[in-house]
């Protein structure tokens, strides 16, 4: 079968447990397609390990599917991320460069720990650990969801607020890919780069302006536009963005739980007409049912 030429409802971010969500890649695949998505991505953070897995249960429900990655960059003293889609999931160069972006975790983590139980908040690794499918993988959520669990918080956007961003007491600080080697690994695979949720960072005007600048002179193609943290502000404000540095659009949900995230697979409003949407480019890396 052939793709159509448009997709309204494409959902080109979103996690699994292989990372930091908690549904496995095929329980993913089928709520995607239960609530209408017509593309889909799986987006797992500086891993690809979730990928056959996706793609076949994408196949078998007849839900056309895009290889995905997000990969952590450090830019200006912040976390960005960086969506890479239609990518060749085992290409070596994107493989191996995952791998050493993952380096480091498990030492962040038992900092983050160590701060925690400054606190009083006792056997924080541990307790992250048991939701941590891959531990090289061990992130700031798998924490929040032990601090929910434990009573300490009532929800995990709360641990957040309270714990884990900077200056508080579970925040570390970790050096991730550099914005280059990230956009080169990505198009080494044969896939596009997407600026993933710009409205989150909190840059300036001139670190944002510098952000879109060098990405796009790094090859980086494409910005999220309409995705599950951003406002019906930033929508316009990135739609613009994208005008102004002749980026692809994409939209995607970030989903990663049913019970945490705001926004559901499939649910976002389309994009704008004015757009040139990321998937347009990348038909022939569709990976079609059937």
């Amino acid at each position: 079968m052939n793709p159509p030429l448009i997709w309204t409802n494409a959902d080109l971010h979103c996690h699994s447990c292989v990372s930091d969500g908690t549904l496995q890649p095929e329980a993913l695949a089928e709520r995607a397609k239960a609530n209408g998505v017509e593309l889909w991505a799986l987006t797992d953070h500086d891993e690809v390990g979730g990928q056959q897995r996706a793609r076949e249960a994408a196949r078998a429900i007849g839900l056309p599917y895009l290889a995905g990655v997000e990969i952590s960059v450090t830019f200006a003293g912040l976390t960005v991320h960086i969506v890479g889609l239609g990518v060749d999931a085992e290409d070596a160069t994107l493989v191996k460069g995952l791998a050493a972006t993952r380096d480091g975790r498990i030492a962040r983590a038992q900092e983050m720990a160590d701060g925690l139980a400054k606190v009083g908040i006792q056997d924080a690794f541990e307790g992250a650990l048991n939701y941590a499918g891959n531990p090289e993988l061990i992130a700031r959520t798998h924490f929040a969801r032990y601090l929910v669990e434990t009573g300490i918080c009532a929800s995990t956007h709360e641990v957040f607020r309270k714990y884990l961003v900077e200056g508080k007491p579970g925040f570390v600080e970790h050096r991730w890919a550099s914005l280059s080697n990230a956009v080169q690994w990505i198009r080494q695979a044969g896939g596009i780069a997407v600026i993933a949720h710009p409205g989150r960072y909190k840059f300036t005007v001139n670190e944002e302006y510098a952000l879109f600048t060098e990405f796009k002179a790094h090859g980086g193609l494409g910005v999220e536009v309409v995705t599950g943290s951003h406002t019906t502000a930033d929508y316009v404000k990135y739609a613009d963005m994208a005008i102004e540095f002749d980026l692809l659009a994409s939209r995607g949900s970030d989903f990663h739980s049913p019970e945490e995230s705001r926004t559901d697979l499939g649910t976002l409003p389309a994009l704008a007409a004015r757009l040139k949407p990321v998937w347009e480019a990348l038909m022939e890396r569709v990976q079609q049912a059937g």
